[in-house]
């Protein structure tokens, strides 16, 4: 995909054909796209479980919150359309850094482009229960979650729109298409 349209079209997904696993090639090119990812000072501290056993998936699903800003009757996948792998960003949680917020977003952007580039929707979660996340995958001391991205062919369509009456909520259209609104390039930009 050319990389203005890989921009445009890399949006949330929240709802998965939860039939198609990811293949090879597409976990091969997220994880490419970890070891690529910049990093503060080059530190490379972070550290990803990629979790695509489909009885671990449905384990986490329920430890995760879909759609912040919808009813969860609504925002919720439904079976069959749940995601079909997830990756957990993890930081070592006994050595402090103000960094690793960013450097989990630096990875997570490759990590979603990469996936979008074949095709695969994700979606960031920060809403999610790490506790139980954590013993669902054996993570021993000192590493944490920072967050989690959830990866599956979408079964909808996420679409820019303009934003009306300075409301940033995304919201579902009459087809059930996420409809996320977005500021003018002139309002976020200024030249000096």
């Amino acid at each position: 995909m050319e990389l203005m349209e890989l921009l445009k079209t890399r949006r949330t997904y929240r709802r998965f054909d939860q039939s198609r696993p990811l293949p090879e090639e597409v976990i091969s090119d997220i994880n490419e796209s970890i070891r690529l990812a910049s990093s503060a000072r080059n530190g490379q501290a972070l550290r990803f479980l990629a979790i695509t056993d489909p009885k671990k998936v449905e384990e986490i699903f329920p430890n995760t919150h879909f759609a912040g800003a919808l009813p969860p009757e609504v925002g919720t996948p439904k079976e069959g359309e749940h995601p079909v792998a997830y990756y957990a960003v993890l930081y070592d949680g006994s050595k402090s850094s103000a960094l690793v917020d960013t450097d989990a977003g630096l990875a997570i952007s490759n990590m979603t482009l990469a996936a979008w580039n074949r095709g695969v929707g994700s979606v960031i979660m920060g809403a999610i229960d790490r506790k139980a996340i954590k013993e669902i995958l054996q993570l021993e001391d000192p590493w944490e979650i920072n967050l989690v991205v959830a990866f599956g062919y979408p079964t909808h369509k996420s679409l820019i729109v303009d934003m009306k009456d300075d409301n940033t909520a995304y919201y579902l259209d009459e087809n059930n298409d996420y409809c996320v609104p977005k500021r003018s390039v002139e309002e976020l930009v200024k030249r000096v």
